[in-house]
């Protein structure tokens, strides 16, 4: 993988010769929804921290005593000896093995930033109140937060955001891009990485049912039938 992002590295400074100044030509499609806005706030293992794959080892292991799974559901938490914790809005895989359940509003339900795939902060209003005892996202951790005595320092929406404007100023800076110095592409083209002939997949299994509220859809997995019976046709046809 490493090895072929530096060599997509190299493609893009080759197309980038001769064009306008301040012209990009290098992104990254990436394969989970709110990635690009966790990277801008800095969402990766620090110091003696785990990555994804570290932390569900350690809950198979038992070295987990609890695990807060906050709307994670393209990944199984799985351990006997580990408290899981599942925020989140539709009662997707991991809600299905947890031992509490804090329900969270959907998207529509709450006010949020969002930040697409070219670095785009972008604001949403909340359409409607999330129903019965469900709660936005960021007011189940900081209720949390006080109940394991590291209370955060936000008791409001406002607050919230003014502290993650100071972190992060980008997110701030609505409907606008900036770009990302030169340098970074420049780093991963001279990464160094053998190719072998393995194929590229798509991680994608089923383009209609690719997140909790997609498959708690009568309509998402009417469509993804439909597609499994086209493929199983074309496949008996060849």
């Amino acid at each position: 993988g490493a090895a072929v992002l530096a060599l997509a590295a190299r493609i893009a400074e080759a197309a980038s010769v001769g064009s306008d100044a301040g012209w990009r030509t290098f992104n990254i499609l990436h394969t989970a929804a709110a990635r690009v806005a966790g990277l801008d706030l800095g969402f990766v293992p620090q110091a003696g921290g785990m990555d994804t794959a570290q932390m569900l080892k350690a809950c198979r292991d038992g070295d987990m005593q609890i695990m807060i799974v906050l709307g994670a559901d393209e990944v199984e938490v799985s351990g006997e000896d580990t408290l899981v914790v599942y925020i989140g809005s539709h009662g997707d895989t991991n809600a299905q093995g947890a031992d509490v359940i804090l329900p969270a509003a959907t998207y529509t339900e709450k006010s949020a930033t969002y930040v697409n795939l070219e670095g785009r902060a972008q604001m949403t209003s909340r359409a409607a109140f999330p129903p019965g005892d469900a709660k936005e996202d960021w007011a189940i951790i900081r209720a949390l937060s006080a109940r394991v005595g590291q209370t955060l320092p936000f008791d409001s929406l406002p607050e919230l955001r003014a502290a993650m404007y100071k972190v992060v100023p980008v997110l701030a800076r609505l409907d606008s891009v900036v770009a990302a110095q030169d340098q970074g592409v420049a780093g991963l083209a001279a990464r160094l990485g053998a190719l072998d002939a393995a194929p590229l997949v798509s991680p994608v299994k089923d383009f209609y049912l690719t997140n909790p509220i997609a498959r708690a859809s009568a309509i998402m997995a009417e469509l993804s039938a439909l597609k499994a019976q086209a493929s199983a046709r074309l496949a008996a046809a060849e």
